[in-house]
């Protein structure tokens, strides 16, 4: 039997190491377990990605586990970016230390971002860690070009804007280079909910967001669209896109909101929470090899993880390396509520969270783990 496990944390210099895993995926049937692992010498000043360690000797049965970081020990809180019902600018919320769901607005509670580009509202902001060569040196932040106090619900869905708002930033402080990149034609209603996260097989930034299409005869868009499914298309720089392609095409069923979650550093393991647009639920997909493998849904075609939200957003907790934090929007009452589990692989199992220290009436946007050093440059910017 082979476990695949994911490591959490460091590598400390002690002679006598401590090390939390995860479980990632089994070839047996037996529940997923988390296992902490004392007393491995032979660890230290060791590279663990990839590595293969039997624990025979430590009282396991299974022998061979696979061991990929999935963190960084330096990471001291989170940056929340959102935006609120009425107010379609980018907010900034800190976490209360390394606190996963108690947050703070920054900016005295003002917009960090104004976008000055098509409709003049963005909506579903999402912060984005540079990749490959731009790691720790970039971050992006993009989002729907939506201003619904313009328009209507009905004419957002059919004269809709084709383009995602571009921000870029060397430290999280400074943003520059506002831009409205268009990634789809004229045949498509709306690009919404844009996301990306950088694919280490492909070494660019997979990008994806929700569309409608009409037919090309249809140029008013007046008759009746495809179902709504989710797009996508790579880039290095946010500039210029690849032609876009269908990502997940769940006909009659729309589908919006994709979020995307790495489970580890080894681009194989991956959770995706999506929203059933006809159904009005949230669940969650599972990949074991990478990002174009096979996706399945655990509990079935049937499982959710809540119904009436939308726009999940995930993050891996800081501290606890067995458990995800997942966001859902009850669009229809106060906004974001938090959830979290240690069995992220899973449409059952998820609890709600504390909301104590949790802000009301956060909408559809995303959570980044942040070190010490960016967590104070933001606190010293924008702090009270």
């Amino acid at each position: 039997m082979a476990i695949i496990l994911s490591a959490r944390g460091y590598l400390s210099p002690l002679p006598l190491l401590t090390f939390a895993f995860t479980l990632v995926s089994i070839l047996s049937p037996t529940p997923c377990l988390a296992l902490t692992l004392d007393k491995l010498p032979n660890l230290q000043d060791a590279d663990t990605t990839g590595t293969t360690i039997d624990l025979s000797e430590h009282g396991y049965r299974s022998s061979d586990v696979e061991i990929a970081a999935r963190a960084d020990a330096s990471l001291a809180g989170y940056l929340g970016v959102f935006f609120l019902g009425a107010d379609p600018y980018v907010y900034f919320y800190l976490s209360n230390g390394n606190n996963p769901v108690s947050f703070k607005a920054l900016n005295k509670g003002s917009p960090v971002m104004r976008p000055t580009k098509g409709t003049g509202g963005v909506r579903d902001p999402m912060v984005i860690p540079g990749g490959g060569k731009e790691e720790a040196k970039k971050w992006y932040i993009i989002g729907t070009d939506l201003n619904i106090g313009k328009t209507s619900w009905d004419a957002a869905q059919r004269q809709g804007s084709k383009g995602i708002f571009v921000w870029e930033s060397t430290d999280l402080l400074n943003w520059v280079n506002e831009r409205l990149v268009v990634v789809e034609d004229g045949t498509a209603g709306m690009v919404w909910a844009p996301e990306a996260i950088w694919d280490p097989v492909k070494e660019q930034y997979l990008v994806y967001w929700a569309s409608k299409f009409y037919p090309t005869s249809d140029s008013r868009h007046t008759g009746n669209p495809s179902n709504i499914r989710i797009r996508y298309a790579y880039t290095a720089d946010f500039k210029t896109f690849s032609a876009p392609q269908t990502l997940i095409d769940k006909s009659p069923t729309n589908i919006i909101d994709l979020t995307i979650l790495p489970l580890d550093s080894t681009g194989q393991n991956f959770v995706r929470f999506m929203k059933d647009e006809t159904k009005k639920t949230v669940f969650a997909e599972v990949s074991s090899n990478g990002l174009f493998g096979t996706w399945t849904r655990p509990g079935g075609d049937a499982a959710t993880i809540q119904s009436g939200v939308e726009g999940p957003t995930a993050y891996l907790d800081n501290q606890n390396p067995a458990k995800v934090h997942l966001l859902l929007d009850f669009y229809g009452g106060d906004g974001y509520r938090p959830y979290e589990t240690t069995s992220p692989k899973s449409n059952s199992g998820w609890t709600a969270s504390a909301r104590t220290g949790f802000p009301a009436n956060l909408r559809h946007g995303s959570v980044l783990p942040i070190n010490q050093t960016l967590y104070d440059a933001l606190r010293g910017k924008w702090g009270s």
